[in-house]
């Protein structure tokens, strides 16, 4: 069942069109992904989306009614540029963003004391935001997101500027609420955070929406024919090759399209006949980065959207 709807949202700044005619659904109770390289129009999208900006065309809707202060309430939205009182306190921090949504008492409470527990930030309570180190400052944000319990979770940029252990506890959390039956819709430009973790995704490019739909039948179409390859050796000798559409190189991993789907074995024969030292070969395979790099082209984002 789609919880939010986004439909044909159109946004200008000037000259500038930042969001085209962007459409988008979110599942109930699904982890959704807006990819798009910095200044694709990620941002502005979901600041229609929360009613920052109002659109000059297109609505919002949540489960069949139009968004509006009804909608904010049930959402947690962690802005790309975080905003936090330098001066207050944590625990202060968290209970004021927590009666903002009207949630106050022993509840809300013993759940920021629970969530400062789980980030190691307990013995920073009573310590000005402006004390802590910016991925702190970041944790904090993040736990007044949560603490009301939404519905929905808007995050925009979320893992820009943590290290890999905060990361991971994040990711945690926002599978636990998933589980829950919550609503997450992130934004990032970091490809490999999306494979991991979105079941839908829409990849937004100069403020249109270039692909959209369920991580695993986008994966499935665009696997056919392509083969992922980890290897030591010179396979230049492919370049031109009969068997060989287009090769991609990522660094650690080589993608391979080839002009039959079907030949994915001669392409392996021949590797080894060349004596290619072959650690993986995944046929029909293929990574989100080389889908993104796919659709969106390699070209340079000449003042782009937002």
């Amino acid at each position: 069942m789609i919880a939010l709807e986004v439909k044909n949202l159109r946004k200008t700044f000037g000259n500038l069109v930042a969001v085209d005619d962007a459409s988008f659904e979110v599942p109930e109770g699904s982890i959704f992904g807006l990819l798009g390289r910095n200044g694709a129009g990620k941002t502005t999208t979901i600041r229609m989306i929360m009613n920052i900006y109002l659109p000059e065309s297109g609505e919002v809707i949540y489960k069949g009614i139009q968004s509006g202060p009804e909608f904010n309430s049930k959402v947690g939205y962690l802005p790309e540029e975080r905003g936090l009182y330098k001066k207050m306190k944590v625990i202060d921090t968290l209970n004021f963003f927590a009666e903002v949504k009207g949630k106050t008492g022993r509840t809300v409470a013993k759940k920021a004391k629970e969530y400062l527990e789980r980030f190691e930030l307990a013995d920073r309570a009573n310590s000005k935001i402006e004390d802590l180190s910016k991925g702190n400052q970041q944790k904090v944000q993040f736990i007044a997101t949560i603490l009301h319990d939404p519905e929905i979770l808007i995050l925009d940029e979320l893992f820009s500027g943590l290290d890999p252990i905060n990361t991971n506890l994040l990711k945690e959390i926002i599978l636990e609420m998933k589980e829950k039956g919550k609503v997450i819709l992130f934004s990032t430009h970091i490809m490999d955070f999306a494979e991991k973790m979105c079941d839908h995704i829409a990849i937004i490019d100069k403020g249109k929406i270039k692909l959209n739909g369920s991580m695993r039948d986008i994966k499935k179409k665009y696997s056919q024919g392509n083969v992922s390859l980890n290897y030591e050796g010179d396979i230049s000798f492919l370049s031109g090759h009969p068997l060989v559409e287009q090769i991609s190189d990522y660094g650690n991993t080589t993608g391979i399209k080839l002009k039959n789907a079907d030949e994915s074995q001669d392409l392996l024969k021949l590797l080894v006949e060349r004596g290619i030292n072959v650690k993986r070969f995944d046929a029909n395979d293929i990574s989100l980065q080389e889908i993104f790099i796919d659709t969106v082209g390699k070209e340079k984002n000449n003042g782009g959207a937002l």
